[in-house]
């Protein structure tokens, strides 16, 4: 009988993001010393959306209180393959002593699925999972996830187009009546990706007798779907804070700048759950009610390309004619034709895409089975998704092209994930 010394799943290229439609491929690698019996060592692709939480119910009588559960459940594929033995279940298969690397092959669905998600009553989960399938003794398994992203292109029209909205308030104290106070807000676009920077330009007035205190925050809202009933979480990211307006007195922001984290993109597309964003402008009031509007943004997956930037006369192919000109007589030769807006730009260059860990950090996705008995499960059951991000961004130039330092009295702060709430 061979002992089991390494049983893991390797992915080609050590790639562990996908998208709709590609290939997921890679190795079961087997170690044993000594030869080994089994049925088959088979491998499973599954992507499920999963859905749970408790609500605690009175029952109204000296039995108390009881808790209620919410499950609800998508299963977007599952796939097998047998890398070694049969289908037949009293068949008998020996892998001899050594390290061995079983391919496989599995295609993602071009559709209809989601993008990875971790969260508080919920998740998106895509795995891997080999199996050894023993006669007379219990299987060994071993499982992986990875990530996948379901695209959304920022660079659409309907997402760059700008949010605006305003909103006001007359501040009472018993039978006196301040003047009003009013904010004015809007984004620079709709959509953005993880690494960039929401631009948010305001006007605050203030024509009340108090100070009040400007500021905005980033914030995701999970919600969760199942039984008919529905739970709702929001988790507050970046915070962006000014200098107070005094009674009396208007302040401004010219598109100051709120950096969004290694966040989920915004899902759309799953009937168990939704993640959507919004940024909350508002303004602190001393003693009262603060004064708050909210601007929904889409977080996409697609960065955003600063075609505008491209100027055609700094291209190659300008300097290089303007050159040839300028080398030959130009009595000999006619007058070249006009520069025309109806030349086309080359095509933006797309990089290589770039990736971070979630915000979120690592999760554990062990399942009821996975470590049933215990002890058959070899694999490493932490994961952490990984989501589009864009390093070093480089805000359009009208931020601030006039004054690269403007507005130095704002305070920018990064929170991880700094508060939750339910509802």
């Amino acid at each position: 009988m061979g002992k089991l010394k390494c049983f893991e799943i390797i992915l080609a290229g050590n790639k562990s993001v996908f998208h709709p439609g590609e290939q997921v491929q890679g190795s079961v690698v087997v170690e044993l010393k000594g030869d080994m019996k089994m049925r088959s060592l088979r491998i499973f692709m599954k992507g499920v959306a999963k859905v749970h939480w408790t609500e605690s119910r009175s029952t109204g009588s000296r039995l108390g209180s009881y808790t209620e559960h919410y499950n609800a459940e998508v299963e977007y594929f599952f796939k097998r393959q047998v890398l070694f033995g049969g289908e037949v279940a009293d068949g008998r298969d020996t892998l001899t002593d050594g390290r061995h690397e079983l391919t496989f092959s599995f295609d993602l669905p071009m559709g209809g699925i989601s993008t990875s998600f971790e969260g508080k009553h919920g998740s998106i989960r895509y795995w891997l999972k080999a199996e050894m399938d023993k006669p007379w003794s219990f299987n060994h398994k071993t499982k992986k996830a990875f990530t996948v992203i379901s695209p959304i292109d920022i660079n659409r029209p309907e997402y760059q187009v700008q949010v605006e909205s305003s909103v006001e308030k007359t501040l009472c104290c018993w039978l006196c009546t301040s003047g009003p106070i009013s904010i004015t807000s809007r984004t620079d676009r709709r959509g953005y990706c993880p690494g960039e920077s929401i631009a948010i330009s305001a006007e605050f007035d203030n024509h009340s007798s108090r100070t009040v205190i400007p500021y905005a925050t980033l914030y995701q809202s999970q919600a969760f779907f199942a039984s008919g009933k529905s739970r709702i979480r929001r988790t507050k990211f970046t915070v962006l804070t000014g200098l107070p307006v005094a009674p009396g007195t208007r302040g401004s922001w010219d598109s100051q700048l709120l950096k969004i984290p290694a966040v989920t993109p915004s899902i759309i597309n799953c009937c168990v759950m939704k993640v959507d964003y919004y940024v909350k402008v508002a303004l602190h009031i001393n003693g009262a009610y603060n004064l708050t509007m909210h601007l929904p943004v889409m977080i996409g997956t697609v960065p955003f390309r600063q075609a505008a930037s491209y100027r055609y006369t700094d291209s190659h192919f300008y300097r290089e004619t303007q050159a040839q000109y300028a080398s030959v007589n130009l009595l000999t030769v006619p007058v070249p034709p006009p520069y025309r807006e109806t030349i086309t730009p080359p095509p933006p260059f797309d990089d290589p895409p770039t990736y971070a860990e979630s915000i979120g950090g690592a999760v554990n996705i062990n399942d009821e089975d996975d470590d049933e008995p215990p002890g058959s499960n070899m694999g490493d059951l932490t994961y952490t998704p990984m989501y589009r991000y864009v390093y070093n961004y480089r805000p359009p130039p009208a931020y601030h092209e006039d004054d690269p330092g403007a507005f130095p009295h704002l305070e920018h702060l990064s929170l991880t994930a700094c508060t939750d709430e339910d509802s």
